[in-house]
């Protein structure tokens, strides 16, 4: 059973979209507005994973390196781009978000390539480079998301160290220590059900794919360690980068938005 692949036909991708239908219908019946983003989002999806799979398939025959790059660099910046969008209105979010992805997923992959758990091989790095760079874009955007948070919920007590004489990185407290944990708990929690309550999602498809499931856990195990390693980089860079865009030259607290 194990070498048997399992394979989807087109006509029951088109029957799996009642699923879709069910979404929508909830969607109506309980007035939540929905259906159009649902759609729009759908059709997007199943575009966009059909440009990728016949791009992923010209660079894995093709095996160029140079295309390989290519195509990973992609991936960073379209993170990068989407990370972004987490932090509105906080200067230079781009770039903190591309330097820590750069380097929680650039150390990860580097680590991964020298200890020979992956080759330098393109059906390899480009899905692992996917893993990685995803990984880290929800942790660079949930500390974007608990930074502003926390300095709105606790300016009162900055202004009142600020006053006394401390610097921003004083006068921040525990706000950096505190967000690096928001953007890395997520990850550590799901890590703690796995295999308990969830399959993972490399796991399950290769065991899907006729993987022994012994040898398919430790790929899953590969994984765990590099998701915490690229969600601890990523969300250590982007805390204390992000921080300092909250005071302005003269050490005073300027929430993003304000006037």
């Amino acid at each position: 059973m194990l070498n048997k692949t399992v394979e989807v036909s087109n006509w029951s991708l088109v029957l799996a979209f009642v699923m879709v239908i069910i979404s929508l219908v909830i969607s109506y019946k309980e007035k939540l507005g929905l259906e159009k983003d649902t759609i729009i989002s759908v059709f997007r999806a199943i575009v966009q994973l059909i440009i990728v799979a016949y791009v992923l398939r010209f660079i894995f025959s093709v095996n160029n390196m140079v295309l390989t790059l290519t195509m990973m660099l992609v991936i960073l910046w379209n993170a990068a781009r989407n990370g972004q969008k987490r932090a509105p209105g906080l200067d230079g979010a781009l770039w903190i978000t591309l330097v820590a992805l750069l380097l929680g997923g650039g150390v990860t992959l580097l680590l991964l390539v020298l200890t020979g758990v992956i080759k330098v091989e393109p059906w390899q790095l480009v899905p692992v480079t996917g893993m990685v760079m995803n990984n880290a874009m929800i942790a660079v955007g949930l500390v974007y998301r608990s930074l502003d948070q926390m300095y709105q919920d606790r300016q009162e007590q900055v202004f009142e160290r600020l006053a006394l004489g401390a610097n921003p990185k004083q006068a921040s407290g525990s706000i950096v220590k505190d967000a690096i944990k928001f953007g890395m708990q997520p990850t550590i929690d799901s890590i703690k059900t796995m295999g308990l309550v969830s399959l993972p999602g490399m796991m399950s498809g290769l065991i899907m794919a006729g993987v022994e499931p012994v040898l398919a856990i430790k790929y899953q195990i590969m994984v765990v360690f590099m998701l915490l390693s690229s969600t601890g980089l990523a969300s250590v860079y982007a805390s204390y980068a992000a921080y300092r865009k909250y005071f302005n030259a003269n050490w005073l607290l300027h929430l993003p938005g304000s006037k």
